[in-house]
């Protein structure tokens, strides 16, 4: 690997936007440094060398204002962005398996264009992967760049060994050497066309002023075509077929086109050579798994927008909004000596004074009502406990939160309602809910707490309501028996509890003994059915979340 990686660090420095860059596999340390010290070795003297910091706003990375030089000046001073410093040179971004999508696109779209705001782009990406397991970084970025190279298997002393000297003999020349690699990237499952297209250019960097040669083609597709393959050929693509026969006539051809002659098999071969184990053996194994963009707050701060002002910051006022206030309040003590300076100005502001708000964005909330529809409840009061539902439903409405509704009853539990805003859909739900049978109240709290755990995964924030009388009486195998029963359902109750959710248990019984000990055991608040009206049942809501 070390002297492919070498020979791919060397072509690189040769057109860094003509192969867009390089992907470069592999943990901080000495092996790493030295592959780095080699490409800045390889540049012309004088080419921009840039590392891309992590959270880097639009305004540093396309260019825009400069607000310290437009606060001095008084006037107007633009400022070019990171992209437009680095043309005609090479950008290195660390940690990038974290490099937040928005950054990714604008980074695509400058490669696509050669521009960034309407000012020369033409860069090459280091793509410095530090990723464990399948973590990768963004293929539509990684699909633009030429290289893959993976040295996280390479020691310090495999660094001794000699680069590739450059070829002198580009070999026999092909008649189709863009055809010949297409072909080759198709027996290797490369999809994109970007993969052909970057390795003839490599091949024609290679054979440099000569026609483009077997060995040429073989370069290209080691350093570019190897890294990309999805799939090893099976050996009818790898095998020329056989001259039809003529002794019948002219026989319809139905062979897959373009098959791959024997000079290409021998192509072919010296790929294989050059994909990693790992990876061979990943396809071996029945083909590899591409890890995708991960949705979430990986890798970059949250900064709300939007929400309930909280306080205030230093901070830049293009990243969030302007506390006017805090900011002519941070600005007044200094307006006499900086006046005296001879500043005509009525009021001096300077990029320190700045302030922005802090915003508290309120997490989405989605409340799982778990509803108790045995016989015991129908009995009493499920009409009372569905009003009481209907209540809750729609202080959720008014916050735009969401709903689920699990029922249980007989021997098993039901989700009734997924996730929903639509509060006519949950009151059509709670409608149509039937009463009766026994009362399986294990499996209705193991219902509620998976919908729950679902919910709180996707990133919103659950609350479980139960409605019951907590009279168990049907086990989670179905069978009856209270002591059993009952055992079980306070086992769950405590699992809830563990899981940490906030729970709120509405008593729909008239003694509340049975509601009360599961109450205790989840760890929820209690409320009585009787005492319960609208109004201490939003607040008990409210307190719950």
């Amino acid at each position: 690997m070390w002297p492919d990686a070498l020979r791919a660090a060397r072509l690189l420095a040769t057109d860094p936007h003509g192969f867009g860059g390089a992907v470069l596999r592999a943990g901080p340390g000495p092996v790493r440094d030295r592959w780095l010290d080699g490409l800045r070795a390889a540049l012309p003297p004088g080419t921009p060398w840039r590392r891309l910091p992590p959270g880097i706003g639009d305004d540093s990375l396309l260019g825009g204002l400069d607000l310290a030089a437009t606060l001095a000046a008084g006037r107007p001073v633009a400022r070019a962005g990171l992209l437009a410093e680095a043309d005609g040179g090479l950008i290195v971004m660390p940690m990038a398996e974290r490099l937040p999508p928005g950054i990714a696109a604008r980074l695509a779209a400058a490669l696509d264009t050669g521009t960034a705001s309407e000012s020369p782009a033409r860069f090459g990406l280091v793509l410095l992967d530090e990723g464990e397991g399948d973590e990768t970084v963004a293929e539509a970025l990684a699909d633009r760049l030429a290289f893959r190279i993976d040295l996280s298997g390479v020691g310090i002393a495999d660094c001794d060994t000699p680069a590739v000297a450059a070829d002198t003999d580009p070999g026999a020349p092909e008649l189709d050497p863009l055809g010949t690699l297409c072909r080759l990237a198709e027996a290797l499952g490369v999809a994109s066309l970007r993969g052909p297209i970057l390795a003839a250019r490599v091949a024609r960097a290679l054979a440099a002023e000569e026609p483009v040669g077997t060995d040429a083609i073989t370069a290209a597709a080691r350093l570019v075509l190897a890294p990309r393959a999805m799939r090893l050929p099976t050996p009818e693509e790898a095998e020329a077929p056989p001259p039809p026969s003529t002794e019948d006539g002219p026989t319809e051809d139905t062979t897959d086109p373009a098959p791959l002659d024997a000079a290409e098999d021998r192509v072919l071969e010296a790929v294989r050579a050059a994909i990693p184990a790992n990876l061979l053996d990943q396809l071996l194994a029945g083909g590899v798994r591409l890890a995708t963009a991960k949705a979430g707050r990986v890798g970059q701060p949250a900064a709300a927008r939007t929400g309930r002002p909280i306080g205030s910051r230093r901070g830049d006022p293009r990243r969030g909004r302007l506390d006017l206030l805090a900011t002519l309040r941070a600005a007044a003590p200094w307006q006499a000596l900086r006046r005296a300076e001879g500043e005509t100005r009525p009021i001096v502001v300077r990029r320190d004074d700045l302030r922005i708000r802090i915003l508290r964005q309120r997490t989405e909330t989605t409340t799982v009502f778990c509803v108790d529809a045995s016989g015991s409840a129908a009995l009493e009061r499920l009409a009372e406990a569905k009003g009481a539902v209907e209540l809750l439903l729609a202080e959720a409405y008014v916050r735009r939160d969401r709903v689920a509704l699990v029922a249980f009853r007989g021997s098993t539990a039901e989700l009734v309602l997924p996730p929903t805003r639509s509060l006519t859909r949950a009151k059509r739900g709670l409608s149509g809910l039937p009463g009766g049978g026994g009362t399986p109240l294990a499996a209705g709290i193991d219902a509620a707490l998976s919908v729950a755990l679902g919910v709180r995964r996707s990133g919103s924030r659950p609350v479980i309501v139960l409605l019951t009388d907590g009279r168990a009486n049907v086990a989670r195998s179905g069978e009856g028996g209270r002591a059993r029963a009952g055992a079980e359902a306070l086992q769950a109750a405590r699992a809830l509890r563990t899981a940490g959710l906030p729970a709120l248990v509405i008593d729909t019984g008239a003694r509340g003994e049975g509601a009360r000990a599961v109450a205790d055991a989840m760890a929820a608040r209690y409320l009585a059915l009787p005492r319960a009206d609208a109004g201490l049942l939003s607040v008990a809501v409210r307190a719950a979340l």
